[in-house]
Formats: C-alpha cells, structure tokens, sequence
C-alpha cells in the first residue's frame, strides 16, 4: 500500500489507546511495518506510531540510517520495530528538550521526559527486545510511546511559552521543515 496519511492533532483517532499485537510475523503484521517505514522515510520522521496512521496497535517504529533533516544535530538512534512496548524509567532525572510530531505539523515544544529509560517489548517476529537507553533514542521511544496512550506531545508540555511554529522557533534552520 506504501505511504499512508497522519492524522493530526485534533482527529479523535489519535485519542484512542492502542490494542495489543496478538498476531506476530503475519502477513498482515509485516504490511503494516512497511507501510509505516514507508510513510515515515516519506516524512522525514524519526518515529511513528500505529495510530498515526489510523490504526489502534501497540505498534511503534523508530530510528534511522543517517542524520535526520529535521533533527540534524541529533545521534543516529538504531531502526528499530517494538510491538507491546513497557517503558520503565531508570530514575527520576528528566530532562526538557524540544519536540516535533508528523501529528503535529510546523510546531515544536520543549517537553520533559525522562532521561534514562528500559523499554522492553517485541519485535514483528515475537522475539524479546530489552534495552536501557539515554538521551535522544530515550526521548524518541517514549514519544512514540506517548500515541499508544492517546498522547500527543503538547499534553507532556508545562510551559507553553515555549511551544511555537518550527519556522518562528527555529528560522532559516534545517529543524523549520514543517513537521
């Protein structure tokens, strides 16, 4: 099927909590993940969720290959499919960084999250995937994470001073892409 549109914010799909993935390594399964790393290469995403995309499965993809355009100075977080994700925190740090969202288009926030994460799940096949990260990749999981929940990252935010327009935010950079 390829490219699929993102709902915005505002569309009450994205409000939904997601399902569980009962059915690993189907063809169904492995369409779906094609589907969404084809939507968010075409989007310049460094995630999506399942939701995004109108469909309600606790079913994310994050990562990338190369440097991201719309996150140029961010470390390259490994590709990576995680069905039935649990986030643990590893601690009560957090840290207050900017966010953009292919749900959220031409607007970025400073939103809190925690730092160091353990997010564990599965991948399309079944087979376990455990991790303990930091820093961007923590940042990553957990918003697309937050879709699973109906939570878009505008709702994590705690100062609304800092939320605007990419292109007011941040002018003539690479980050004022439209989300």
């Amino acid at each position: 099927m390829g490219v699929r549109e993102i709902l915005k914010m505002g569309d009450p799909r994205l409000l939904r909590m997601a399902q569980p993935v009962t059915d690993f390594d189907s063809d169904v399964l492995h369409l779906l993940i094609t589907d969404m790393l084809d939507t968010m290469l075409a989007a310049n995403g460094a995630g999506l969720a399942a939701p995004q995309i109108g469909v309600d499965l606790q079913l994310v993809i994050f990562g990338s290959h190369a440097r991201n355009p719309r996150y140029p100075d961010r470390p390259v977080v490994p590709p990576t499919v995680l069905v039935n994700p649990v986030i643990t925190p590893m601690g009560a740090l957090e840290e207050k960084d900017w966010e953009g969202c292919l749900s959220v288009p031409g607007l970025r926030g400073a939103v809190p999250r925690w730092s160091c994460i353990r997010y564990t799940g599965f991948d399309q096949y079944g087979d376990p995937i455990d991790r303990t990260v930091d820093g961007f990749h923590a940042r990553v999981v957990q918003h697309e994470c937050d879709h699973l929940m109906g939570t878009l990252y505008p709702m994590r935010m705690r100062d609304f001073t800092q939320f605007g327009y990419t292109e007011v935010l941040f002018p003539g950079t690479a980050a004022d892409q439209d989300d």
